[in-house]
């Protein structure tokens, strides 16, 4: 299970943080510094892997770096390292499509939409679309759904029909 997403930029401050573990707002805080320090002492030739005990002995943190954001994923021992790597690559390529060619600013100014493709990637800690072009559709769809709000037409019709009775 994926217990935290995190983005930071190389000065420590938080640009997203989504946890699925409840944390109290003290124990996020403490995470982030944390984390930050360790990977602000790392080489640049090191592993994108750092055996992580902020949520237990069977946790791991992996990262990796775009520009100035550090983009970090807290999980435990049923998560593949390759596959949470791809991860971040789908989500940072898929922040890349909404924004074309995305940048610290993006992430601070849209972080609803930041919020939105994270959570058509990944609900309750699990990945559920893997897919950027699949994610970038559905972000679209909600965009649409928010600035035409008493519009159903692409609602699908199964769903749209039970207002009629």
């Amino acid at each position: 299970m994926i217990r935290a997403v995190i983005v930071i930029n190389d000065q420590g401050k938080p640009r997203l943080v989504k946890f699925y573990d409840y944390q109290p707002v003290e124990k996020q805080q403490e995470i982030i510094r944390n984390i930050y320090s360790v990977l602000c002492s790392r080489a640049e030739n090191v592993s994108n892997f750092v055996q992580d005990s902020t949520f237990g002995p069977d946790t791991r943190l992996a990262y990796k770096t775009f520009a100035t954001l550090y983009f970090i994923v807290i999980f435990d021992d049923s998560e593949n390292e390759l596959a949470i790597l791809d991860l971040m690559q789908v989500f940072v390529e898929t922040l890349d499509k909404c924004f074309s060619n995305v940048c610290e600013l993006d992430i601070v100014f849209n972080f609803n939409k930041v919020h939105t493709i994270l959570d058509e990637i990944i609900l309750g800690g699990q990945v559920v679309e893997m897919s950027s072009s699949e994610v970038v559709k559905a972000v679209d769809e909600i965009s649409w759904l928010e600035k035409n709000p008493n519009s159903t037409a692409r609602v699908p019709k199964s769903i749209s029909g039970w207002q009629g009775r």
